[in-house]
């Protein structure tokens, strides 16, 4: 299906790895000018030139700032003036007992997973308006709706990242901006991959049989039985960019492999 999204540009935080990148490259396969963004710069200019190998009709950008430091952010805004299409995926996360997480922890999480998130929609979301097109969309997780409770300061702040988008679509009503959350299940990011086969180290063992043995011991309320791909959740991204999901507002989209057990 052809998006309808040929030479727009957008900012696609944490995009030199895992779910961000993935949509970093779907929203190339549909034309879309890429700012690549991480705190390496390194990392960030090694994905810009893969970006522009597979897709070389599209000019993708190195945007490379941590988006935790104001300074940065206002150094990016300059750099980076417009987007049509923001994407807030960058965030932290870790397992951590709640007795644990001190007053920092929570401040670090606070700062990294929603004010950045914040301060780049506060800057983009009024040019959009003005221009009468953007797409803004924040990266969420199941623990927003469902807190599993062994990591309460990522839940906490993905939570309130569905709360935020909800504010911020009513600043679009009558526009052609939209603002909206995805909410992905279990994910084999790089990081889960490593971690998947470090606990099945057996010789012999293909990593679908050691995924299948995870699911079935750690995550056995999922009814995909298996992680989700990165790229299925950058084509769903795709989507949403696209002029077609115009009346998708203020909407908490779940891709959680069924692991949310409630209607809603």
């Amino acid at each position: 299906m052809e998006m309808g999204l040929a030479n727009r540009t957008a900012l696609v935080t944490g995009s030199t790895k895992g779910i961000g990148k993935a949509i970093a490259f779907e929203l190339a396969k549909e034309g879309v000018h890429i700012y690549v963004n991480g705190r390496n710069a390194d990392e960030a200019e090694s994905v810009v030139r893969e970006l522009k190998e597979r897709y070389p009709d599209t000019n993708p950008r190195n945007a490379a700032a941590d988006l935790v430091d104001s300074g940065q952010r206002e150094r990016l805004f300059e750099a980076f003036p417009h987007v049509d299409i923001l994407i807030n995926n960058m965030g932290i996360y870790e397992m951590m007992n709640y007795a644990d997480v001190q007053d920092e922890v929570w401040e670090r999480y606070f700062r990294t997973n929603v004010l950045a998130a914040n301060g780049l929609s506060k800057f983009y979301l009024p040019k959009m308006v003005a221009n009468n097109f953007g797409r803004l969309i924040f990266i969420g997780s199941e623990e927003a709706v469902m807190p599993a409770g062994h990591m309460p300061q990522y839940a906490m702040t993905k939570t309130m990242l569905l709360s935020l988008s909800r504010s911020l679509s009513k600043l679009t009503a009558g526009t052609e901006v939209t603002v909206n959350s995805i909410l992905p299940g279990p994910t084999l990011s790089e990081n889960v991959e490593g971690i998947v086969n470090g606990l099945y180290s057996e010789k012999g063992l293909t990593f679908a049989a050691k995924e299948r043995q995870f699911m079935e011991s750690s995550l056995p309320q999922s009814e995909l039985r298996r992680f989700i791909r990165p790229h299925e959740i950058g084509r769903l991204a795709a989507f949403l960019c696209s002029p077609y999901a115009a009346a998708f507002r203020g909407s908490p989209i779940r891709m959680d492999g069924g692991m949310v057990p409630t209607i809603f």
